[in-house]
């Protein structure tokens, strides 16, 4: 049984790739995401295993939403998605609890690397 992960972003091409990379890579997707509001929703309904978190969302941005999951639960697994030159609001997010973060476009490489480390 794979590791169980929601994969949020608010572009329907990126959740498919990294889906794509993920279910070629043994994780089970058990849940998308199109912005925060829904990210933390989504985590409380279904507790996933880890979170793949994009920055840069409407209505709820991923660093608010990842304050919000790690209120519900200090334990969850968050890693943060963001494009080149978000530099200071991935350290925010490494600050409030993100484990890591991946840099767009993905390196399917590069996010197994990132949710095996997350995981333990």
């Amino acid at each position: 049984m794979g590791q169980r992960i929601l994969v949020v972003d608010d572009a329907a091409f990126m959740r498919m790739m990294i889906k794509d990379i993920l279910n070629k890579n043994g994780f089970e997707v058990v849940g998308e995401a199109q912005d925060g509001a829904q990210a933390v929703e989504k985590y409380k309904e279904l507790e996933p295993d880890l979170v793949t978190l994009d920055i840069t969302m409407p209505e709820m941005d991923g660093l608010a939403a990842l304050k919000e999951i790690k209120q519900h639960d200090s334990k969850a697994n968050v890693i943060m998605c963001s494009a080149m030159g978000q530099q200071a609001m991935v350290i925010d997010a490494i600050q409030a609890g993100a484990k890591d973060f991946i840099v767009k476009p993905f390196q399917a490489e590069r996010v197994v690397e990132a949710i095996q480390k997350a995981l333990g």
